[in-house]
């Protein structure tokens, strides 16, 4: 009987180094699409596709994100007082239902598959997801609610949202070596971390949405350290190649990557002109920008 993936992984130690000073003393998940913060979309993500638990692997610094996802009684009182119901629904709605959530620290920053392994007792001997807050996808159904779907499918085994990246690009990110393609499903043969161009098996890129067999593990623990000195979780997937079905999916939707300042940029002015209460005034805001960089270049 296949096992439903219930649990999700949120890798959120990292520094974030890009976005300083903002970032000294908040979390760069934390940084706010339109008035959301990113790890918000993300477990809003989990949480549609079906995810019961939410499993954060956390640095130094990053209590505020455990506040977040905490009840604040202060504030719900002072919404309530003020009549603002609507608000007060949506801020409760935020917080993940008591005893779904747990926080486990990665003590040293020894890459992202370091901190998939140090969830591994939370975890246990079933599938999980993992999902990158840095990632934001927008789309009609959420891009793990797409993988979860083609999982069933198939029948199991590990999935990677992947998707075309420009070439010059794929030093960026882990590149697959694709085999046979059925609709969306891209069949894995080889990964490789973060190639040169002239080396890059192909241009399809895995981004930040995974669903793993929870022999994923036994490879992380004693995985050697590889690009950039640190123990990288495409160097262990690529170990579980020709054992359980292995696919990447082409996923519907456009991704921004937030952990760069325009990625961040564009995400807002996406989601912004993706909302019924922003979108006229948001798009004036675009065109007048957009006419004075035009006068400005004749």
């Amino acid at each position: 009987m296949l096992k439903k993936v219930r649990k999700a992984v949120f890798p959120v130690g990292g520094l974030g180094t890009r976005f300083l000073p903002a970032t000294k003393a908040m979390p760069k998940e934390m940084l706010p699409i339109v008035d959301k913060p990113l790890i918000q979309y993300a477990v809003e993500e989990a949480r549609d596709a079906g995810i019961e638990e939410f499993i954060f692997v956390t640095g130094r610094g990053k209590t505020i994100i455990e506040d977040h996802f905490d009840r604040s009684y202060e504030l719900e009182s002072v919404l309530s007082e003020r009549k603002k119901k609507d608000l007060l629904r949506e801020l409760q709605a935020s917080v993940p239902k008591a005893g779904t959530i747990a926080y486990i620290r990665q003590q040293e920053p020894l890459g992202l598959g370091h901190a998939v392994w140090c969830a591994k007792r939370l975890v246990g001997d079933e599938p999980f997801a993992v999902i990158l807050a840095d990632d934001l996808i927008l789309a009609d159904m959420p891009c793990l609610t797409q993988m979860t779907a083609a999982r069933e499918k198939i029948g199991g085994g590990n999935m990677l949202a992947v998707m075309e990246v420009a070439k010059e690009h794929t030093s960026r990110y882990g590149i697959l070596s694709p085999g046979k393609e059925d609709g969306k499903l891209v069949e894995i043969m080889g990964l490789v971390e973060k190639p040169k161009p002239t080396d890059a098996p192909s241009n399809l890129a895995v981004i930040g949405r995974y669903i793993l067999e929870p022999n994923i593990f036994a490879l992380l623990e004693n995985q050697s350290r590889g690009a950039g000195n640190e123990i990288q979780l495409t160097d262990a997937l690529s170990s579980l190649i020709g054992g359980d079905p292995f696919f990447g999916m082409k996923f519907d939707g456009t991704r921004f990557d937030c952990g760069d300042k325009i990625g961040f940029l564009e995400a807002n002015i996406a989601f912004a002109l993706n909302r019924t209460d922003m979108r006229d005034d948001v798009q004036d805001i675009v065109k007048k920008f957009a006419k004075a960089l035009r006068n400005t270049n004749t």
